[in-house]
């Protein structure tokens, strides 16, 4: 049997793939990932028959056309995600644990069905995804101190930071290298204390850090915040943890970023208030590119003509009049 593991290039993707590949090693797999934007990742595998197929991290809804076609040619899929997902097929060929809610993340959902067997795992994708809340309450039962918590924290923080980009070039690590980085190490910590691979993250996000912390605010209302970054690779790598940091530092507050793409459409990540952690993906998904999940979505091609139009779409969806 072939196997075939498809993940995002994120810390959640990262970080639920290491969870069950731990519980079931399958070092022959193939490994089919992408820079964080690059979820219609089963285009890639079309061919492909009479496979396992494991699908961590991305939209079923955005990538329904290949799973069909994967399931009508005999191969078995195992999807596990939180994004919105439509109508998920009945075939009896696919497992699926898919949980939209808010508070959760592909690595938690992994940890419950493996029953917490790699839990500090899944707490640093939680927190990767801007979820401390839900990581720390999954993190009760290791019973941690402040510190070790911290660990996990920033491995959850700078996985994430290096999934961000448009390209590969943009990144630090490609993210199917990464994950085989990261694969010898069961333990967090170890990883945490031995591997050099942190001290690079760390450095480069220490600096684009600085650099995003130099804007200001493009647009400014009573319930959000919009910034324009220039179209450089530090901006690209930053513009999501910096997102969450915009999230944290204004919780009552919706928060968009916008960098342009090289060829002039426009990216955008958003995120809703963390004190109500909804509309996002909705606001998004007004616009062909757009998706994700309520609490942060992006659009990944925006005509810079309907830039107005967003604008517009922003506010009408977080303001207090139009979350209603």
């Amino acid at each position: 049997m072939l196997y075939i593991d498809v993940f995002n290039g994120d810390a959640d993707g990262i970080c639920a793939l290491h969870q069950l590949r731990l519980d079931k090693p399958c070092p022959d797999a193939q490994l089919v990932t992408g820079v964080k934007r690059d979820i219609k990742l089963l285009a890639k595998i079309q061919e492909v028959r009479e496979t396992d197929i494991t699908v961590l991290d991305i939209s079923l809804d955005r990538n329904r056309d290949a799973l069909e076609k994967l399931l009508q040619q005999q191969n078995r899929v195992l999807y596990v995600d939180h994004h919105f997902s439509g109508e998920i097929p009945g075939a009896t060929d696919l497992e699926a644990h898919i949980d939209p809610s808010p508070q959760t993340c592909t690595s938690l959902i992994v940890n419950s069905m493996l029953q917490g067997k790699y839990c500090a795992w899944a707490v640093a994708g939680a927190f990767g995804d801007n979820l401390d809340e839900a990581a720390r309450e999954a993190a009760t039962p290791l019973e941690l101190d402040r510190l070790s918590v911290e660990k996990l924290k920033e491995i959850g923080i700078l996985l994430n930071y290096n999934g961000y980009g448009a390209t590969l070039e943009d990144l630090y690590y490609a993210p199917e290298d990464l994950y085989r980085k990261i694969r010898p190490f069961q333990d967090p910590f170890d990883f945490h204390d031995s591997s050099p691979i942190l001290e690079t993250l760390r450095q480069g996000f220490d600096n684009d850090m600085k650099r995003a912390m130099e804007f200001s605010p493009t647009k400014e209302f009573e319930s959000g915040r919009i910034y324009t970054f220039p179209a450089e690779s530090w901006a690209r790598r930053i513009v999501g943890v910096y997102s969450n940091k915009l999230a944290r530092e204004k919780p009552d507050m919706a928060h968009g970023l916008i960098i342009a793409n090289s060829d002039e459409t426009l990216r955008i990540s958003v995120r809703a208030p963390l004190n109500n952690r909804t509309g996002a993906d909705e606001l998004c998904r007004q616009f062909p590119s757009g998706g994700g999940r309520a609490a942060a979505a992006g659009i990944n091609n925006l005509p810079p003509e309907q830039l107005e139009q967003f604008h517009s779409a922003f506010f009408n969806q977080f303001s207090p009049a139009g979350s209603g």
